[in-house]
């Protein structure tokens, strides 16, 4: 897969950005894919990043993921409690998972889902081959995990423990409208609303424009 390229006129020339950096520049993270360490760490490091650019502005994370490891996903989970600025949390597709956990995590009443998505909750999966006694340790740890993460759900959606116990029992399918009454984001948009910061590529430039390159980060020519 090409990494489309954001090419911009400034007043030093050219310069050209990958598309996740330019979405940066406007305080913008995009997690649209699977879960693992790899991609947590990249995300973990953009709030960081953020964070250190201005303490007190919005950051907006879109999400778009099926879910993924838990580990990978609490480690962005705490790294979004750690950080100062408000984050916005925006599901397009679907938040499944780890996912929804991260959308619920949002600021509150700066959750949001577009109209079309959907949110998956469910407990967490694993598989573990070995000794008797290894399946044993393994089987309490993720049983652990399950408790951790039905308590934090119950924090972001205000549902009661056992109601979240039951739910996530299965896989528990929800639309946009049936996330916000559960408590797991605000409102439905359409629009970002008010508050939303929105990317605005090209701003302060003469000219921009767009192209598929397999170019890395920002760079002037």
């Amino acid at each position: 897969m090409f990494m489309p390229i954001v090419v911009e006129q400034t007043n030093r020339g050219e310069r050209a950005y990958d598309i996740y950096s330019r979405l940066l520049k406007d305080r913008i993270i995009f997690l649209g894919a699977p879960i693992d360490d790899v991609f947590a760490n990249l995300v973990i490091a953009q709030l960081l990043f953020l964070e250190a650019d201005d303490p007190e502005k919005d950051i907006n994370l879109y999400i778009n993921s099926p879910g993924g490891h838990v580990t990978a996903g609490l480690g962005i989970y705490d790294t979004m409690q750690y950080v100062k600025p408000p984050i916005n949390t925006i599901c397009l597709g679907q938040a499944a998972s780890m996912g929804a956990l991260l959308l619920a995590a949002g600021s509150k009443g700066k959750r949001f889902a577009l109209p079309h998505a959907r949110i998956l909750i469910h407990q967490p999966m694993g598989g573990f081959q070995g000794q008797a006694t290894e399946v044993d340790i393994h089987a309490r740890e993720i049983l652990k995990i399950r408790d951790q993460l039905n308590e934090m759900f119950a924090k972001h959606t205000g549902q009661p423990i056992e109601k979240i116990m039951q739910d996530t029992e299965r896989d528990y399918f929800m639309s946009g409208s049936e996330a916000k009454s559960y408590g797991i984001i605000d409102e439905v948009i359409t629009r970002p609303p008010k508050g939303l910061q929105e990317a605005k590529t090209g701003q302060g430039a003469k000219e921009s424009s767009s192209r598929h390159s397999g170019g890395d980060g920002g760079k002037e020519r």
